[in-house]
């Protein structure tokens, strides 16, 4: 089997890893609009390898065999592949935009399977005016480990193109769970309005960072607080997926917290950019919580 990936960033990189770890597969292209990231996407993919046999989970020849599959390029190398999986921005128009390209210039494979990784945009409407139909597999950060992948059909998404997407995600070891589509899915609908919710509750001044975290992962066993995890997905793709949800469903109880909007707009994303609700610039592993002066401006 071959598979194209495009977007080379960390979800994208990650994805190709799975990919490139299962046994089924023999090539993974990898692809982002300039060579530079897309060779960058290769580049984790070869420091994770890396890592595994330095901790002793793989040796040299399997780790090197796993990263010869993967072929970094424009997506223009993408001619034969049987799967896509676009992991492009969380942007409506990229994605219509990079399928319509795919399938109408790029891909000769008349049997070719193509999915989106989005977090939560419709289906129904990527696929509107292509060609092809398009499935939603959606992937969980960091994609290598995750094991779970939501399965989301479009309004005209053949049965059978549901049911290859359900055969590959258990290919690659992970457990496929079939949703409806509706704004956010699953698990975003549910976790991402939590993560808003504690920023409004920050904002509010109720508790500081690590007292709602803290409460979270002490009072609830969470593995990672809501202010945390939202460092780690990103608070630009919470802000997104919090406004596609709202759009959607023009409920005011998906609007998102004027502090995550303004967070957005500062670039205090999180661990991508060494500032959100906590300070990184010692590292992922030496963060401290950020003070709520730098955050709202309160003395």
């Amino acid at each position: 089997m071959k598979v194209g990936v495009i977007g080379a960033g960390t979800m994208g990189s990650g994805i190709a890893q799975a990919f490139a770890q299962c046994a089924e597969v023999e090539k993974v292209y990898l692809c982002d609009i300039k060579q530079e990231f897309a060779d960058g996407g290769k580049g984790k993919i070869v420091k994770a390898m890396d890592k595994l046999v330095a901790k002793g989970k793989m040796d040299q020849a399997a780790a090197d065999a796993i990263t010869a599959k993967v072929v970094p390029g424009l997506n223009e190398i993408c001619v034969d592949p049987d799967l896509i999986v676009e992991a492009a921005l969380e942007r409506m128009d990229l994605k219509k935009a990079c399928f319509k390209e795919l399938q109408e210039n790029i891909v000769k494979n008349p049997d070719c399977i193509y999915a989106s990784n989005t977090s939560s945009l419709s289906i129904t409407e990527i696929a509107n005016g292509l060609q092809k139909p398009i499935i939603g597999m959606h992937f969980f950060n960091p994609a290598p480990v995750m094991k779970l992948i939501e399965i989301i059909a479009g309004i005209n998404t053949p049965e059978e193109v549901v049911v290859k997407a359900m055969d590959i995600a258990k290919m690659l070891g992970k457990t496929p769970v079939q949703v409806n589509e509706a704004a956010g899915f699953a698990v975003n609908r549910i976790l991402v309005p939590m993560i808003n919710e504690a920023v409004c509750v920050y904002e509010a001044g109720v508790a500081d960072v690590a007292g709602i975290d803290n409460g979270m992962k002490l009072g609830c066993n969470h593995p990672m607080g809501p202010l945390e995890l939202g460092d780690f997905i990103g608070l630009d793709i919470c802000l997104a997926i919090m406004d596609v949800i709202y759009e959607e469903t023009h409920d005011s109880k998906y609007r998102a917290c004027p502090l995550l909007r303004k967070m957005v707009r500062g670039n205090r994303l999180g661990v991508k950019t060494g500032l959100g609700f906590y300070d990184y610039s010692a590292g992922v592993k030496e963060k401290v919580p950020t003070s709520r002066q730098t955050l709202i401006g309160e003395a």
